[in-house]
This record gives structure tokens, C-alpha cells and sequence, in this order.
């Protein structure tokens, strides 16, 4: 039997914050997608989150242990907000589960019904991480009633990571320093460790299996106090994670140097700085 944990992180959102409907669409969406499975297949839904949130968490759902850290123990920051860390969050979720894969989707990512099937059946094939790129979808459903609708929206492609599923031995080789959720750097760090320490990824750049509602590419949040912090922690992901890293294992690698170049530089996850290093390790470096 494979079993499977997907990890969220629930919180109670602000009154006025889009949260406030998308996280129900995205726990009645992992109900559905569930429905789905076969039953030799095990879905866990892991939940972490701070004590203060724990009631938003629906009961058919599991819970971590709380969580204790937060980016306000690594800063100081004029508009404190307590964004939880992503390294704490894997380590609860290894540690409490005997799960063989691992999913983390952001708290906004819902499901198509076909999500869970198809991971199951790329995972059967040999690979042991996936990285899904979501579709967007106009706000013009927004209640739970109403998901066969959203269903039904075409929407258009995403160029952002995620949504990571990766195997259960990989959790401990990741270096994610002290990046938070929510804010940009956190995809490019965990996107990057896949990249290095997975020996068979896929990238499922448009396949229909998540959606997020909205249009928005870039979505503004947090002050950019906090994409300051997450930037300086990538830096540290970049310098541990760099003797690990190999030009062949990075997506668009196998195309021509130009082509790949312009690839990289329109996506967000791949910064043109590192692979002007990989580049240059790999034509001048090589092992």
C-alpha cells in the first residue's frame, strides 16, 4: 500500500484577506480529490499550524503537533506577522508521519478531482519528486457550493511552484535554512533542493490537477521587510545547497545556451545569477 501525507497550513486569515473563502474551497477540494483514490492507497491530510489556529481545522483532518517557531524568532520587523518556517513545518510532518511520499501545497492550492490519481500514477512510473505548476482561475465563484463551477473554469497556466511532492527519504537531505511561508524565495529555495537531491523529478508545468483562484502572477502580501528576509535565507540555502548542484538536473539544461537562458530568465525560480554559476561550474569545473 503507498501511502501518502499532504501537508497545509491552515490559519485564520484576516477579515478582508481572499483566505477567508479559498481555504475552504481548498479543504472541500482535498475531500473530493480523495473520493477519487482507490482504497490501497492511503491520503493523510496533515495540518500545521500555530495553537491560536487550531480550530480552523476541519475535524476530518490530522494535526500536527503545534508549531513553536515563527520568522519573528529570526528578525525583528516593524509589522510583525507570524509566518510559520518551512523547515519546521517538514520536520513535524517526517517525524509524525510513516508516510512513503510527501506533498506540501500552499494553504490557497485546491484540487482537481483527478489530483491525487495522478501523482499516484507518476510516482508508479519512477519518479520521486514532482513539482506541479497551478492553473488560474477569475474570481467569479467564491463559495464552496459552488466548486463544480470552479471545476468547469478554463483559467490559464501558472509559472510558480506550489505545490511539491517529494519522497520521504529526501526530507532529510533538504537545507531550507529559516525561509517562511508566504513569501517569494520560499519556492525558489524549495524548488532548488528537489532539484539537487531528487533522482527523478517531474515538472507537470500545465496539468490540470491544482487551481488557485485568481489571475494574479505576483500577488503582494507581506511588507517587503519580510521578502528582504526570505532573500537573505535563500542565500544561505544557495551557498549550502551550490556543491550539490548540478547544471544537468535543472529544467531547459538540454536546450541551447540561448534558449535555455531566455527559459530561465522569464521564469521566477530560476535565478539568472546561480545559473551563470552552474553554467560556469559545469565548463569549467566539471567532475
Amino acid at each position: 500500500m503507498i501511502k501518502i501525507a499532504h501537508i497545509i497550513n491552515p490559519f485564520k486569515p484576516l477579515k478582508n484577506s481572499d483566505l477567508q473563502y479559498a481555504q475552504h474551497i481548498t479543504f472541500e477540494s482535498i475531500r473530493r480529490a480523495k473520493g477519487q483514490v482507490q482504497d490501497n492507497i492511503n491520503i493523510q491530510v496533515l495540518c500545521a499550524c500555530y495553537q491560536e489556529d487550531k480550530d480552523i481545522i476541519p475535524s476530518d483532518f490530522e494535526k500536527l503537533p503545534h508549531l513553536t517557531e515563527s520568522v519573528l524568532d529570526f528578525q525583528q520587523f516593524k509589522h510583525p506577522r507570524k509566518l510559520p518556517i518551512i523547515r519546521e513545518i517538514l520536520e513535524k510532518a517526517f517525524q509524525y508521519s510513516n508516510a512513503d511520499y510527501f506533498i506540501y501545497t500552499n494553504i490557497d492550492i485546491s484540487l482537481y478531482p483527478n489530483f491525487y490519481t495522478q501523482i499516484i500514477e507518476h510516482l508508479e512510473n519512477g519518479h520521486d519528486a514532482l513539482i506541479i505548476n497551478r492553473r488560474r482561475i477569475p474570481v467569479i465563484h467564491t463559495r464552496v457550493e459552488d466548486i463544480e463551477k470552479i471545476y468547469l473554469q478554463t483559467g490559464k497556466s501558472h509559472p510558480g511552484f506550489d505545490c511539491f511532492v517529494f519522497h520521504k527519504s529526501l526530507i532529510p537531505q533538504f537545507f531550507l535554512s529559516n525561509i517562511c511561508v508566504g513569501v517569494p524565495f520560499f519556492e525558489i529555495s524549495f524548488s532548488q533542493n528537489l532539484f539537487c537531491y531528487a533522482q527523478s523529478l517531474l515538472w507537470i508545468q500545465d496539468g490540470n490537477q491544482t487551481f488557485h483562484i485568481g489571475m494574479e502572477i505576483f500577488k503582494k502580501r507581506q511588507p517587503r521587510t519580510y521578502f528582504k528576509y526570505n532573500k537573505y535565507e535563500w542565500r544561505k540555502v544557495e551557498s549550502k545547497l551550490y556543491k550539490d548542484m548540478s547544471l544537468k538536473k535543472i529544467p531547459y539544461a538540454e536546450q541551447c545556451i540561448i534558449q535555455r537562458f531566455i527559459k530561465w530568465g522569464f521564469h521566477p525560480c530560476f535565478p539568472i545569477r546561480l545559473m551563470i554559476r552552474l553554467q560556469w561550474k559545469q565548463w569549467f569545473c566539471p567532475k
